[in-house]
Formats: C-alpha cells, sequence, structure tokens
C-alpha cells in the first residue's frame, strides 16, 4: 500500500530517515502518488497483489512490514465485500503465516471497529464494529495481536497527501465549500475524533522506534485536542471560506461513530500529534483550489 492515501507520505519518510524501503502495491489509482521518489536508490517497487504468493521472499527478508494495503471505508467494502474481507483479513492471515519471531508487523486499524460507544473510548472498549469495515479491521486485528505486532487505531484522518482523498469527511467538506459554495451536513451534532495524515505516518514512525514498549499491543491514534462536532469542524472551515451549511437530519452514519476518544495510552510511552485542525485545513483549502478533476480522488 505504499502508494496510497497514507503510504505515498510513508515511503518519503523512510527514505528520509535512510530505511531501505520495498513497496508492493497493485496501483489501483496510480503510480503518480510515489512518482518522484521513483529513482531513490533505497526504494525498490513492486506492482503486484499482496494476496499472490509470489513475494513471500520479500516478506520472509524484511525487518519490518507496515501493511497498508487495504480497501478502506465502509462504501468502498460494500462495493465488493468479497474483496475487501480478502485484502483487509485474508491477506492479513497470510503475512501472519509466514511472519518471523524476529520481525515487527505494523498494522494500521480504525475508530471504526468500535461501533456505537456511549462513553469515552479507550483501548478497552469492547470492540463491536456495525459496518464490514469495522469488521474486517477488528478480524485483522484478532490475527496479529500475539505475533510481534502493533495496531494503530486511527481516528478519522484528514489532510492532503500526494495521493489525495476527498471522500474523507473535513477533506470533502473544504472541497464542497470552494467549489460548491455548500455543504450537506448530517448528523451535525455527532463528536468524532480527527487527525492529521501526516500524524498518522508519524505515529508509524513513532512505533517502529518504541516497538519494544508497544508489542502486541493496541493503541488509539490521535489527541483529545481533536476532539469534535461535525459541526464544530465544518465552523472551523468557515473561518476561512464563506459557504452554506444545510443540515440533512435523516442520513446516518453507519459505523454509528459519535463519541470522545482518549489517547492517554499512546501519550504515555511519547507521542504526541504535531497538525491541528487549522492547519489542514489551511492545506486543504490551498489545495482543493487547484483540483479540477475529483472523480478518482476517492475509495468509492
Amino acid at each position: 500500500g505504499g502508494a496510497g492515501y497514507l503510504g505515498s507520505l510513508l515511503v518519503a519518510e523512510l527514505l528520509k530517515l535512510n530505511f531501505k524501503v520495498i513497496v508492493i502495491d497493485k496501483f489501483k489509482f496510480g503510480f503518480y502518488s510515489i512518482f518522484h521518489l521513483i529513482t531513490h536508490k533505497n526504494l525498490e517497487i513492486i506492482n503486484g497483489d499482496i494476496r499472490d504468493n509470489n513475494y513471500n521472499n520479500v516478506f520472509q527478508y524484511s525487518d519490518i512490514i507496515i501493511n497498508l494495503a487495504a480497501i478502506v471505508g465502509y462504501p468502498a467494502c460494500d462495493q465488493d465485500k468479497w474483496e475487501a474481507t480478502s485484502v483487509n483479513v485474508d491477506a492479513v492471515k497470510k503475512m501472519m503465516d509466514i511472519l518471523s519471531k524476529d520481525q515487527l508487523f505494523i498494522q494500521p486499524s480504525t475508530g471504526s471497529s468500535y461501533g456505537k460507544v456511549l462513553d469515552i473510548c479507550t483501548e478497552e472498549t469492547p470492540i463491536n464494529p456495525l459496518t464490514l469495515y469495522g469488521k474486517n479491521k477488528a478480524d485483522a486485528e484478532k490475527l496479529i495481536l500475539d505475533k510481534n505486532s502493533i495496531s494503530l487505531r486511527f481516528a478519522t484522518v484528514y489532510g492532503v497527501s500526494p495521493r489525495m482523498r476527498l471522500d474523507l469527511f473535513v477533506n470533502q467538506l473544504v472541497m464542497s465549500a470552494i467549489k460548491e459554495k455548500y455543504y450537506v451536513l448530517y448528523e451535525a451534532n455527532a463528536s468524532r475524533t480527527f487527525l492529521h495524515a501526516k500524524d498518522a505516518v508519524n505515529s508509524i514512525i513513532f512505533s517502529i522506534n518504541n516497538s519494544d514498549k508497544m508489542i502486541n499491543n493496541c493503541f488509539n491514534i490521535g489527541d483529545e485536542k481533536q476532539n469534535y462536532s461535525k459541526l464544530e469542524v465544518a465552523n472551523i472551515v468557515k473561518k476561512y471560506l464563506e459557504f452554506d451549511i444545510i443540515k440533512n437530519e435523516f442520513a446516518t452514519d453507519k459505523d454509528q461513530r459519535n463519541y470522545s476518544v482518549s489517547y492517554e495510552k499512546i501519550r504515555k510511552i511519547g507521542f504526541k500529534t504535531s497538525y491541528n485542525m487549522d492547519q489542514g485545513v489551511q492545506e486543504l483549502i490551498k489545495t482543493c483550489k487547484i483540483i479540477e478533476e475529483k472523480s478518482n480522488l476517492r475509495n468509492a
């Protein structure tokens, strides 16, 4: 998944840190997100699907495997349920079968696995996914957590990436505010927690550097300062753009994400986020103003 929304950012950072990086990606959304890195001496790129058996030797001789290959979000998973489970769960099982005790496996996961929560969400909150996407990620986490692995449960991610996505809430909101001058907002008062894409990447690198303290464990990744209602995020965007908010009283979120999240567990180890919502919104405004064709900038 090295050419994806997070992968393209992560590969660049790993190369800066002098890692030797092998990317396996089927380039469903093209290869331009990492094209500027293609000649780097420490980068090898394989055009392929992790579900194939051709890459067992690549997995076996890598010190660290970061699994960003995934069908992400419930709309994309619902489009092809077989493919979603095949990529999100079956491929993880295959990698676990060949993982050795000397390798580190990092599995990005999601807060969507929690389902409906009535209190502040911690890592001890029971997992109760309501969508195939949430279930896939929960099932994958069960496969890894006793095998030299770390699971990172990301908050709702936003921000600019070389493989841009406009189907993420904040990104979509900014794009609509610029291009349409309005945004249709459902479940306006639902509480969510947010994470800049670069901080998601930073958490992966942090996990590599602190694996001895994190091994065989799951962590919520984010910051309590970015626990917002959807309406509060829209009002942050309104500080920079003039647009109308149209409330939709009928649409619902299948994952029923309406809760605040605690990040005390990862903070105690030393992880802190570096980006806030205002920074992310301003970056998105600069980017979205120049985007014309948006049909391919989404997962579903």
